[in-house]
This record gives structure tokens, C-alpha cells and sequence, in this order.
């Protein structure tokens, strides 16, 4: 029986789940592996309150993660604290320890990750990042394994538990977003600072990762061109559904002609689509590939148990790697080129889509035909334009258009313009339709 012992650095939800399945399941992970995994210690700043049954035999310290990470029989460091700075020296500091590293870290990772990456590259240990993106969905490890006889074209993702909650909610329970949002914190599905997931960064964090992995390319989530979905109201779910599609928190990456088109943004898609179905707190991801073609992978985005899960299975992946002497036997971004970093991202002026419109006017004569003006003089044309008479409110009413494809900066420009005019009385939304 082979020994692996580890150290765990932060234990909130994540840190015990992980706990929870490497007591509960220390048989079957043994007999599934032939790996004895050993939790030599843990270090959280508020260990005293968090004592628990499975921290009963564990080394604790209350604040001082060196004691983990300089401790000389510890194989591998798991940084669970979340954040950024305090885990990237974490993180960095274990590595110059000679220690290998799992986390569940996307906001590092997509900050840090070329220097955490080429650290341990040169120090010739390995990072696990399986639950740093989609939860239980073991992607990560299909893209760098699985899937690497293949070029990665496409992937469209939902990546957001909380967003596709909220979304959710106003499709089936007729809800306007700030009742689906305060919904979505009551379940404990939304921090009471929701920004970073209704505003798609924590959906353009992950898909930073992926495309990293993806195109051989290391990205940072400064690469990523974001929009969230607080702007979305009850009418544009409806009229999505009527038009034949449903609205989505979508990640998207794509390789095109050698550069890279990387963003996040609601969309309309079709309900045809299977990622129109992915509801609630689900995460799921969309595959197509030069060999494959489609695959679909599907589960839980967050919470202890998925995400322990995929802690725990980067424990023993690395662990086996360990055993057999083979540390090199997967880079840790799944190719063997050098960190490169020139990759031209297409910028997002440069995106055609077709685009829906809401504007917020006020009801009075020649609006439209001001509007549609100045998108004419965009290069914009119109396929439809969509204004009902129950929907004027105190003289104010919405204005729909959905356009031909057409570029971004026509849009933008577009847009910018308008909201300017004295009959606007609100910011415009903006969403891409895909086909």
C-alpha cells in the first residue's frame, strides 16, 4: 500500500467536503487506487470554531500556513482559502518547498497561472486544477487527456451555478431578476456581493482555463471581454421563448485562423440546443472537436461534495504520478510546448453576431425612425422590430429590434449614440443571438 500524504490550507465548504470523502471513502480509495491518503495537516484562520468528527486526528494550526507547507513528509499542499494574493504566496511558497499543489483556485489560476505554471514546470511538480472549473465536471482532464489527438474548434459553456439559477427562476417562475436574485441568496446559492457571478467574471475566470488548455495558449482573464446579466428583465426572457430560444450565461472560446475568440456574455440560443436545457445550479459543457466532433458534459458547477470530489481526484491522480516516478507524465496544461504567450484575441468590435436590442423610449412619434437611423448609419439593418401596447408604462415604453449579423463596433457605436437621446430613458441591453 503506498502512502500519499497531503496538506490542506483552508477549510470552508470546499475543505470539508474534501475531508468528509477522503474519511468516508479512505476504503474504497484505497482498494480503487492503491493509494493510502493521509491528511498530515490543516491550517484555517478560524480552525477552533470549525473542530468537527473528521478533524479529530488532524494536526491543526489556526493561522500560520507554513506549518503546512514547510512540513518535510507532506507530498502535496491543497490551497482552499480562495482570493488571490494570500493564496498565490501560498501557492508559490509550497512549490519552492518542493511540494505539488491542488487547488480549486480559478481567480488565481487565471490571474497567476503562467508563474505558478512555469514554477512547477521548472521544479518538475504538478498542479491539479480539476475543481477550479465546473464543479463535478471532470473537464479539465478530458481536455488535457482525453480529448488531445484533437484540435478543440469550439466551446460554448455555462459556467455559472448562480447566474443559470437566476435565470432560471425568471423562465419558470415568471420572476424579474432582482426576485430571482434575492432567491438565489436565501438558498445560499449568491453571495450577498453577487458581482463576480452576475457579471460573468467568475464564468470568464473558468473559461480562461479552459481555452488555456483548449489552444495551447496561456490566457488571462484579462483577455476575456465580459458582460453579465443584471441588465436582464422578465420581458426579454419571454420574448427569447417567443422568438424560440432561451437566455444563457455564456462562456464562449473559439480558435479562428490562428487567433482566439474568448467571451462571456447572455445569449440567446435555441432551445433545440441541449445547453438550453442545463437549468438551475447546473454547470455544463460544450465540446466540438476536429476527431469527436459534439460532446456534452454535464453536472453540478459548486458545493461541497462535487467539488471536494474533483479536489480529491487530483489528489490521487497526482498521487499515482507520485508512486510510479512520473511526474511528467501529463504537463500540467496538457501540451509540451513552452508557456507561450503571444496569441492574438480577437477583439470583441470584431465579433459579428446578431444582435437584440431592448430600448427604453419614451412613446412618442418618429422614435423608431430616429433609432433605426442611427443604426442605419451604423451598417446596421433590421430583421424585426417587436413594441406592444401593454408594455407602456407611465408614457415610457420597451423598443425590440433584432438585427442582421453585423460587427460589434457597429453596435457598440450604435448604442452609444442613441442612449445619448433625450427619448431614451434607460441604458440599452444588448444580446448576441446564436444560430
Amino acid at each position: 500500500m503506498q502512502f500519499i500524504k497531503i496538506g490542506i490550507i483552508g477549510y470552508g465548504t470546499v475543505g470539508h467536503g474534501l475531508v468528509k470523502i477522503l474519511k468516508d471513502k479512505k476504503d474504497l480509495i484505497r482498494k480503487n487506487s492503491g493509494l493510502n491518503i493521509e491528511i498530515l495537516g490543516l491550517a484555517d484562520r478560524s480552525i477552533g470554531k470549525k473542530r468537527d468528527i473528521y478533524t479529530e486526528d488532524i494536526e491543526l494550526t489556526t493561522n500560520n500556513p507554513r506549518e503546512v507547507i514547510e512540513n518535510p513528509n507532506i507530498d502535496i499542499v491543497v490551497e482552499l482559502i480562495g482570493g488571490i494574493e494570500d493564496a498565490k504566496d501560498i501557492v508559490l511558497n509550497a512549490l519552492r518547498k518542493n511540494k505539488h499543489i491542488v487547488t480549486a483556485n480559478k481567480a488565481l489560476l487565471a490571474t497567476y497561472g503562467s508563474e505558478i505554471f512555469e514554477l512547477a514546470d521548472n521544479m518538475n511538480l504538478l498542479v491539479g486544477f480539476e475543481a477550479s472549473v465546473g464543479g463535478g465536471i471532470p473537464i479539465i482532464r478530458v481536455l488535457k487527456e482525453d480529448m488531445c489527438i484533437n484540435d478543440i474548434r469550439q466551446i460554448y459553456a455555462i459556467l455559472n451555478g448562480t447566474s443559470n439559477y437566476i435565470l432560471t427562476k425568471m423562465e419558470l417562475e415568471a420572476k424579474e431578476f432582482s426576485d430571482a436574485l434575492s432567491d438565489a441568496q436565501k438558498e445560499g446559492y449568491a453571495e450577498s456581493d453577487p458581482t463576480y457571478d452576475i457579471e460573468g467574471v467568475d464564468a470568464a475566470q473558468k473559461i480562461t482555463l479552459l481555452g488555456s488548455i483548449a489552444f495551447n495558449r496561456l490566457l488571462n482573464i484579462d483577455n476575456v471581454y465580459v458582460e453579465g446579466i443584471s441588465k436582464v428583465r422578465k420581458i426579454d426572457i419571454d420574448l427569447a421563448n417567443e422568438l424560440g430560444g432561451k437566455i444563457k450565461l455564456l462562456a464562449i472560446a473559439k480558435s479562428m485562423n490562428g487567433s482566439i475568440d474568448i467571451r462571456v456574455h447572455p445569449t440567446i440560443i435555441p432551445k433545440r440546443y441541449f445547453l438550453a436545457d442545463v437549468t438551475d445550479v447546473y454547470n455544463a459543457v460544450y465540446v466540438r472537436t476536429s476527431k469527436v466532433d459534439r460532446t456534452m458534459h454535464y453536472g453540478k458547477g459548486a458545493g461541497a461534495m462535487p467539488t471536494g470530489n474533483a479536489v480529491a481526484s487530483d489528489i490521487i491522480s497526482i498521487g499515482k504520478d507520485i508512486v510510479s516516478s512520473s511526474s511528467k507524465r501529463v504537463p500540467i496544461i496538457g501540451y509540451k510546448n513552452d508557456y507561450i504567450n503571444n496569441i492574438n484575441i480577437i477583439d470583441i468590435n470584431e465579433v459579428e453576431s446578431i444582435y437584440y436590442l431592448r430600448f427604453t423610449v419614451l412613446d412618442e412619434p418618429n422614435v423608431l425612425s430616429k433609432i433605426t437611423g442611427i443604426l442605419g448609419k451604423n451598417k446596421i439593418s433590421i430583421v424585426s422590430a417587436i413594441q406592444r401596447g401593454e408594455w407602456l408604462k407611465n408614457g415610457i415604453i420597451p423598443l425590440v429590434l433584432i438585427t442582421h449579423k453585423t460587427k460589434g463596433k457597429n453596435v457598440f457605436d450604435a448604442v452609444k449614440e442613441i442612449d445619448n437621446k433625450d427619448f431614451v430613458k434607460d441604458k440599452t441591453l444588448l444580446m448576441r443571438i446564436e444560430k
